[in-house]
């Protein structure tokens, strides 16, 4: 499969503004010859056509990321998007509330899950984001 360079490179912007320049880096960086078809895959068609279209911004879209992707039971991107929805704003009031409605509607596993990885995600992004030296008080 060959990406187009637009999508792919609007993906890229996208992916990394969300993500972080780390994320993507490592994400790029790990793929195999065999892997990084999907991954360009992904970055043109998630983040360069789905991300970057107007309908929805870029904070309600990680909310409803962190449903799904609780739903699917996915953890490694849930933990991923815990990060991408506090890049994008969402307070960790947002993240409690989508998790709790997952309770109802995907059930008590599933939500005790994502809030257990929330939760950590949570306190990495804070400890990453504090000025070394700085200890919030």
């Amino acid at each position: 499969m060959s990406v187009d360079d637009s999508r792919f490179e609007r993906g890229n912007q996208v992916r990394r503004e969300v993500l972080g320049d780390a994320h993507v880096d490592r994400s790029m960086l790990r793929a195999t010859e065999f892997t990084r078809v999907v991954q360009e895959y992904v970055t043109a068609t998630c983040w360069g056509d789905v991300w970057s279209r107007p309908g929805l911004d870029r904070r309600t879209r990680s909310l409803l990321n962190l449903a799904m992707l609780t739903a699917l039971n996915r953890p490694h991107e849930f933990s991923v998007h815990v990060r991408g929805a506090l890049n994008n704003g969402c307070t960790e009031a947002d993240i409690q509330e989508v998790l709790l409605q997952t309770a109802a509607y995907c059930g008590a596993p599933a939500a005790l899950e994502a809030f257990r990885l929330a939760d950590r995600a949570i306190t990495e992004w804070h400890q990453e984001s504090e000025p070394a030296g700085i200890v919030a008080g």
